[in-house]
């Protein structure tokens, strides 16, 4: 018998591709297990197709749907979609590292690499306790939120266990950002309940911020620092995701107060447009539940709506997009060069020339994936271009929402999104090196000449 591992060996591979490689048979698992008939209700059948595209979407922690998870599933397979989403929200590499360190397995370079691919880190330094604390950080989050949830829905069903279901589910797809749902209409029978909305955008914030933003802070809160809390101050990386991130919410808020204003929120009491449009705008970063049918908007909202799902989450978070920190140089690069400046400084400190180049070329590639996505759906699909770029944006983000297309895709459609969404939650980085492979620094180079740009 010929031994696979004589043709098969992960010194083959890069450290990138090893980790597309384990995401695809996290696909591959969650495929499986989804199919098992009985974690479905009575008189149910999906097609492979189907069970693909729900395997990927929780994978991604996406939350598109072709098929409505409540009606399809039975409490056990509730659970298991539950554990999908816990597995791919917080990295494969996270429960990796715990499940090495509860086994006593040594974490040698290559497992360290592969660490550091999968969390965007950019030293080896502390990585196993970083992993543990983000598994412990979001465990205890979605406990709490469980918790608080599930107590305060024993006033919306008839038993605990229900009650305790929903809370359980509704907690871990917030804090994950699945954007999944089992009431089967999202959040929308919430619409009027303030508490439980503050609940779920505090659980979608701590998700979507990242991972590093939420140690920093706990460790200054613990005053876990070198100099102590007096003298502590943030790293770069988590002022500019805070700023980012929060002034983005800001300004989806804002926008949507004023371009709803007298359509969808015309008529409503003031506490109840802030809402809608806060919760709105949380949910753009990556959550994908929602309070409304989207579809009901304005057509300048649901362009803005586009926008801030292109840009997703932050780096080291369960979202995807080309997320806030790449926007963020962005925006700070064009300012700069704006003002006749060489180089982009910010908090007194000068951000790294390679850092530049890798976010435009984030920006770049994902802008031609969602245009060449539009483009192939407009082919397949019998529907309007605004819904159909809704629903690109909506996967590349791995955010979720939708103006009702999904379940109505053709089969051709459905592949494209699902490699949206699994090109989503690796990242583009990612999706550039999967044929790249090891590669050394180059030996020779050409002489240089400039071009006429612009």
């Amino acid at each position: 018998m010929v031994k696979l591992s004589k043709y098969f060996k992960v010194s083959y591979f890069s450290t990138v591709q090893l980790i597309v490689l384990f995401y695809g048979i996290a696909v591959l698992f969650s495929t499986a297990l989804l199919s098992l008939p009985f974690l479905h209700e009575e008189g149910v059948e999906l097609s492979v197709t189907d069970v693909i595209f729900t395997a990927v979407s929780a994978i991604s922690v996406t939350g598109l749907t072709v098929v409505p998870t409540a009606d399809t599933f039975n409490v056990w397979g509730i659970l298991a979609l539950a554990f999908i989403l816990q597995f791919g929200g917080i990295g494969i590499m996270t429960l990796g590292t715990f499940i090495w360190v509860l086994l006593g397995k040594r974490i040698g370079l290559r497992e360290r690499q592969l660490i550091q691919i999968d969390q965007n880190r950019t030293s080896l330094e502390g990585l196993v306790k970083l992993m543990l604390k983000i598994l412990k950080t979001i465990l205890v989050i979605e406990a709490i939120g469980t918790i608080i949830l599930s107590t305060y829905f024993l006033t919306y069903f008839d038993t605990w266990q229900e009650a305790w279901l929903q809370g359980l589910f509704a907690a871990v797809s917030a804090t994950t950002n699945a954007g999944f749902d089992i009431t089967g209409v999202s959040l929308i029978p919430f619409a009027n309940d303030y508490f439980v909305q503050t609940i779920n955008i505090i659980l979608l914030v701590l998700g979507a911020i990242g991972f590093p933003v939420l140690i920093e802070v706990q460790d200054f809160l613990k005053g876990e620092t070198k100099y102590g809390r007096a003298h502590y101050s943030f790293s770069l990386f988590t002022k500019l995701t805070v700023i980012t991130f929060f002034a983005l919410i800001a300004v989806g808020a804002i926008l949507m107060l004023i371009l709803e204003h007298q359509h969808f929120l015309a008529g409503m009491e003031w506490h109840r447009r802030i809402f809608y449009s806060l919760f709105q705008s949380v949910t753009t970063r990556n959550g994908g539940l929602a309070t409304m049918d989207v579809s009901e908007l304005s057509v300048p909202t649901l362009i803005v709506f586009c926008v801030l799902m292109f840009i997703g989450a932050s780096p080291s978070s369960v979202g995807g997009g080309i997320r806030t920190t790449t926007f963020a140089i962005m925006v700070l690069t064009i300012y700069n060069f704006a003002r006749g400046r060489t180089a982009v400084k910010v908090f007194q400190r000068e951000l790294d020339t390679d850092d530049i180049i890798r976010s435009f070329i984030v920006i770049s590639t994902a802008v031609s994936l969602c245009i060449t996505a539009i483009v192939l759906l407009m082919i397949t699909e019998t529907l309007p271009l605004l819904p159909i770029a809704f629903e690109v944006f909506s996967a590349f983000g791995t955010t979720g929402l939708s103006m009702g297309i999904t379940a109505d895709l053709s089969t051709a459609g459905k592949y494209i999104i699902i490699s949206l969404m699994f090109i989503g939650r690796i990242g583009i980085f990612s999706f550039l090196f999967i044929i790249r492979g090891n590669v050394g620094k180059d030996k020779y180079h050409y002489p240089k000449e400039k071009v006429i740009i612009g």
